[in-house]
């Protein structure tokens, strides 16, 4: 379960993300133009301490992408290639903004939701007292059926590569491919990547004017 505050955040999430995602390789979209929120989803941390949240949005007339972020209260060691920015949240304080490719706890959650089979967290928000569920933006499913979570990396032994429009993230214990621009085509297997898989899983995801589930994410176990 998500918990949600009715909170101001300054800069805003699309905000941070207007002078952020411009500059990465995989970026498509209208030059100038703001970034636009379409849909979202979250993870949870088991331990409760970071916010696992994925944006889905646009630019202009720009193709849909796929940005995970992680909130923290303090920096992330050896996550400063990740950093996108800082943003004061009225209720938690002062946050720590990362791409989500680069943080292991996304990482992380989001393996085990697609080779677990797995779905977007429940979100929760407290008004006037009483605590509210609240339909999320985007359904997401695990296609995998494993039992086993997977090992937690650090940030110090996660390497990412640009393959086309993906990201493609290597940990000592699987690997995540994350489809950035959204544009309908499928995930697979990159020639990039060496060594045996046990088992792999797809994430994919549905939001409103898209009814057929999209590929999200590629996890290998290895």
């Amino acid at each position: 379960m998500a918990l949600l505050h009715n909170a101001e955040l300054s800069p805003s999430k699309t905000e941070l993300l207007d002078d952020w995602a411009p500059k990465q390789d995989w970026f498509v979209g209208e030059a100038g133009k703001p970034i636009e929120r379409v849909a979202a989803f979250r993870f949870d941390d088991p331990a409760g301490k970071v916010g696992v949240e994925t944006l889905l949005v646009r630019a202009g007339n720009g193709p849909l992408l796929q940005i995970p972020l992680t909130y923290r209260e303090a920096p992330l060691e050896g996550g400063e290639g990740a950093f996108i920015g800082n943003m004061q949240h009225s209720v938690l304080g002062k946050r720590w903004v990362y791409d989500g490719a680069g943080d292991p706890v996304y990482l992380v959650t989001t393996a085990d939701a697609a080779l677990m089979g797995g779905e977007q967290a429940t979100l929760r928000i407290e008004i006037d007292g009483k605590m509210v569920e609240r339909e999320p933006s985007a359904l997401v499913k695990g296609s995998g059926s494993s039992t086993t979570y997977c090992q937690t990396p650090t940030a110090l032994n996660v390497s990412s590569h640009r393959d086309g429009r993906r990201t493609v993230v290597e940990t000592p214990g699987f690997v995540l491919i994350v489809q950035r621009v959204l544009d309908g085509s499928n995930l697979h297997w990159p020639n990039s990547i060496q060594g045996a898989v046990s088992e792999s899983a797809l994430l994919t995801g549905t939001w409103e004017g898209e009814s057929n589930p999209q590929d999200l994410v590629f996890a290998m176990r290895r």
